[in-house]
C-alpha cells in the first residue's frame, strides 16, 4: 500500500533530524553546512516542506551520508534500485561518505561494475599442468645429512 505524501514527507523530516542528532548538529550548524535556511530546514525535518533534490544532497553533504538514502527516503529513487550490497553500504549511515566510496569501489575491484544477479557457484577446470587432489604424487625425496 502506497504510503501519503504527507506520511513520507513526516518520515523524511524524522530521519534527517535523528541524522543531524547523531551527528550532533543543531539546526542552525546543519542549516550554515548545507546551506539551507534555518527556517526552511526546521519545517523539512517538521514534514512540513517537501525538499527538493538538490536541497536533499546539500543536506546530505553537510551530514556527510549519501544523498541516495535520502533520496530513496523522499521517493524519489526506487529503492529496489538502491538495493544489494552497495545500496547497503550506500545507505550506512555509520560510514562516511569518503568511506562508501571507497568500500564501493574496492566490491566493485571484486565483481566488477556489474556483479551477476547469481554467483557462479560452478567448478571450474584447474589450470593446466595442476595437480588434482588425491592424484598418485611421486615419492618425497630423502634429504642426505651432511
Amino acid at each position: 500500500m502506497a504510503r501519503e505524501p504527507s506520511e513520507r514527507l513526516s518520515e523524511l523530516g524524522a530521519f534527517i533530524r535523528e541524522q543531524r542528532e547523531n551527528a550532533r548538529l543543531s539546526v542552525r550548524k546543519l542549516s550554515e553546512l548545507a546551506e539551507v535556511s534555518n527556517p526552511y530546514l526546521s519545517q523539512i525535518e517538521r514534514g512540513l516542506r517537501r525538499p527538493s533534490a538538490e536541497i536533499l544532497q546539500q543536506i546530505a553533504r553537510g551530514l556527510e551520508i549519501s544523498s541516495e538514502t535520502l533520496y530513496v527516503r523522499a521517493g524519489i529513487l526506487d529503492p529496489r534500485e538502491y538495493a544489494g550490497l552497495e545500496g547497503a553500504i550506500r545507505s550506512d549511515t555509520r560510514l562516511t561518505e569518503a568511506q562508501k566510496q571507497a568500500m564501493v569501489s574496492v566490491y566493485r575491484s571484486f565483481v566488477g561494475t556489474d556483479p551477476p544477479d547469481e554467483p557462479d557457484l560452478g567448478v571450474s577446470e584447474p589450470p593446466e599442468g595442476a595437480v588434482e587432489a588425491g592424484a598418485d604424487l611421486p615419492e618425497p625425496v630423502e634429504e642426505v645429512p651432511r
